[in-house]
């Protein structure tokens, strides 16, 4: 980017009103460009090469792939993709996943407004922004070590258990994620094994009681 240029960004959830709203905001700094919209991470992923944004806004909890899986293939297809992550999740787990999978920020919604506008300016300019009352925690956490259930899973376990946890049958995270539902069923497995799990209730209570997903 030169100076003068405006922030191309590329806003990415499924609640129209949401995009509405996040628009009018970052219009509003003077300089930012929201330079199209997607309602979900596979329209985002369609969609990118043809906006060319410096900057995506991207919903953790949207249907269909999600947004760790959004950005991990946003990433792959080019690998100085800046994304920032917009979530109602403040668990250690979910934003550290979030900055595996290639994000360089994670913010809470319920941050003032205009923190918004600062994450996208300092991502734009390839510096990392997290939430500072996550980043705390996040700091405690390592300090003090306290792992989750969830941190022994695999990038794409994880993914699959979020999925599971939410009631999606295999087929339907198998057409998802672009996957043979024999993959799936493999890593459902693998899943129950290493969580201690015996089906995919017990998938869905471990995932509320770590702070995963919503009762």
């Amino acid at each position: 980017m030169t100076i003068g240029e405006k922030i191309r960004v590329m806003l990415v959830d499924d609640h129209a009103v949401v995009r509405v709203g996040f628009r009018m905001l970052l219009e509003a700094s003077g300089d930012i460009e929201i330079v199209g919209e997607a309602e979900n991470g596979e329209a985002a992923y369609q969609r990118f090469p043809e906006l060319k944004p410096d900057v995506v806004v991207l919903d953790l909890a949207m249907p269909g792939m999600g947004g760790i899986e959004t950005v991990r293939r946003l990433v792959a297809r080019e690998p100085h993709t800046r994304v920032l992550v917009l979530s109602a999740h403040e668990d250690m787990v979910h934003l550290k996943r979030v900055l595996n999978a290639g994000a360089l920020g994670y913010l809470s919604k319920r941050t003032a407004p205009e923190e918004l506008i600062g994450a996208v300016r300092a991502i734009a300019e390839g510096r990392v922004y997290i939430d500072g009352e996550l980043a705390s925690k996040l700091a405690l956490q390592d300090l003090n070590g306290a792992p989750s259930p969830a941190d022994a899973l695999s990038e794409r376990e994880f993914t699959v258990f979020i999925q599971l946890a939410r009631g999606q049958s295999v087929n339907q995270i198998a057409e998802t994620l672009k996957l043979s539902p024999n993959t799936v069923g493999t890593h459902l497995y693998n899943i129950k094994q290493k969580l201690g799990a015996n089906n995919q209730a017990e998938l869905a209570l471990i995932a509320v009681r770590s702070g995963l997903i919503e009762a």
